[in-house]
């Protein structure tokens, strides 16, 4: 699998956890100058900007360590540009992050709780990124 195709796969299925929590999507792959947003949400009334990171192994380390410092400044940065778009300066938004990776248990498994997350172990990390 490329990794293209294993990332398409991981947003799917954090993108099926934010559901599955509540959240409504708004809107996917946003992308600016700064990069891209992976999921903008809403939870409640507060606007989610999700960044989602998977990887396949511990190689090269855990997901939420590639939000780096300057990636952080990106991600605050494209969430204004939104909230300055669509005019919503007014609403509460926060930057989440969705590391996700692979799960300990062969998809065969028939584990419900495993086959609900697309195959994925995911950690959801609020408020992950300020300002």
């Amino acid at each position: 699998m490329s990794n293209q195709s294993f990332g398409k796969e991981g947003e799917q299925a954090a993108e099926k956890f934010l559901l599955g929590q509540g959240y409504k999507i708004l809107a996917r792959n946003f992308r600016t100058r700064f990069g891209e947003i992976d999921i903008i949400a809403k939870d409640g009334d507060c606007l989610v900007f999700a960044e989602v990171k998977a990887r396949s192994g511990s190689g090269y380390g855990l997901p939420e360590e590639a939000v780096t410092a300057a990636k952080q400044r990106h991600l605050i940065a494209a969430s204004q540009i939104y909230l300055s778009q669509k005019k919503m300066h007014h609403f509460l938004w926060r930057i989440d992050v969705l590391a996700l990776t692979p799960s300990r248990h062969p998809r065969e498994s028939g584990d419900p709780r495993q086959n609900e997350n697309g195959g994925f172990e995911i950690r959801h990390l609020k408020n992950a990124v300020s300002g």
